[in-house]
């Protein structure tokens, strides 16, 4: 296996080809955040982006067989790319193709590689590395019907769902979905209703970031089918009551950012959407709606199914691996003392805030 290290700028046309070619291969690899859109869209805001492409030789000459792409951080750390909002995360691969991770890491210059959002089916990486935890991904089966996945809800969560809507509707103006609307004016107003919840909640704001919003910006209805930024709008009448913004890949629509405007909480207004935009993605051809890792009762009711997601680390035997690790360690258990104090995770969350609108 050889590895070549670039910026993802450097990618030529027949490299995200082939990229591409590797995600429709693959189910497992479907998800827009491992797409090469994504990855260049990232590599447009932050400098430490890098791609390796991993080659091998063969008859009729050399063959890519594999995309990486990863964060170089001091000390020879290594993250995924979009490290912090990217929820899907691994090697995107041929069919079949077996890869040493030390290896891998040696050629990129990596004495650690950290990852929170491994994607199932990345075996190498689990076998070699440290799992730390394992968790659910709830996704929406859809499988192109969409009466299937309605049939397969709790009855009384749909009843009430259903209740809300025609109140909705009396109270504010006919319910209705626009799948995609990508209009600025729109995207601007999603930004702030997520912003400011993500203020009220004491939770860092990414969205409020000038290179965040570019990035958001650049994916927003992308012309591919690997990776395009999606802008479901809910409304009632002509006023938007809640919004999405996906990343879409010909068979998955991978929730990102949901928001919707507070005035009209009483309706739930995001599990409405959720249930409009099923419809709407089934008739698509999308596959399933990932609702992202974590908990929450929205997702309960909404699920038929769950993926794994793991957290941990692969690491080399060196000393920058060993100084990695020992400062890993130390970063968890600090985060582990913020989280235990409201008081001084508030404190944090509003220092990081501060931090990030001076840059």
């Amino acid at each position: 296996m050889d590895v070549t290290v670039l910026r993802p700028d450097e990618l030529t046309a027949a490299d995200i080809g082939s990229w591409r070619a590797m995600q429709q291969a693959d189910p497992a690899l479907a998800n827009p955040f491992l797409s090469a859109e994504f990855t260049l869209a990232v590599g447009h805001q932050r400098a430490t982006a890098r791609v390796a492409r991993l080659t091998t030789a063969g008859p009729q000459g050399a063959r890519t067989v594999g995309f990486f792409p990863f964060e170089r951080h001091a000390l020879g750390s290594g993250k995924p790319i979009g490290s912090g909002f990217c929820d899907c995360q691994g090697l995107v691969h041929e069919p079949g193709f077996a890869w040493d991770p030390v290896e891998l890491l040696r050629a990129c210059d990596l004495a650690v590689w950290e990852y929170d959002h491994l994607a199932a089916g990345q075996t190498p990486f689990e076998a070699a590395g440290t799992p730390r935890a394992r968790a659910a991904s709830p996704i929406m089966e859809l499988n192109g019907d969409h009466g299937a996945y309605l049939d397969s809800l709790p009855r009384k969560f749909l009843k009430a769902a259903r209740q809300k809507e025609r109140k909705l509707s009396r109270e504010a103006g006919p319910v209705r979905l626009v799948f995609h609307a990508p209009e600025p004016l729109l995207l601007d107003t999603l930004i702030r209703w997520k912003s400011a919840q993500l203020r009220a909640k004491g939770r860092r704001d990414l969205l409020s970031q000038e290179w965040f919003q570019a990035i958001l910006r650049e994916l927003l209805d992308l012309p591919s089918e690997s990776c395009s930024g999606t802008l479901s709008v809910l409304y009632a009448g002509e006023e938007p009551v809640a919004m999405r913004y996906e990343l879409r890949s010909r068979r998955v629509l991978a929730g990102w950012f949901p928001a919707y405007d507070q005035r009209f909480a009483r309706y739930s207004p995001g599990i409405l959407l959720y249930l409009k935009l099923a419809e709407a993605a089934a008739e698509r051809g999308i596959d399933h709606i990932d609702l992202g890792k974590g908990a929450g009762t929205h997702k309960d009711d909404l699920k038929t199914a769950e993926l794994t997601v793991t957290e941990g680390y692969v690491a080399r035997r060196t000393p920058k691996a060993a100084l990695c690790r020992a400062r890993m360690a130390s970063g968890r258990t600090a985060r582990a003392a913020v989280r235990a104090n409201p008081a001084v995770h508030r404190a944090a969350v509003k220092a990081a805030n501060a931090v990030d609108r001076l840059h």
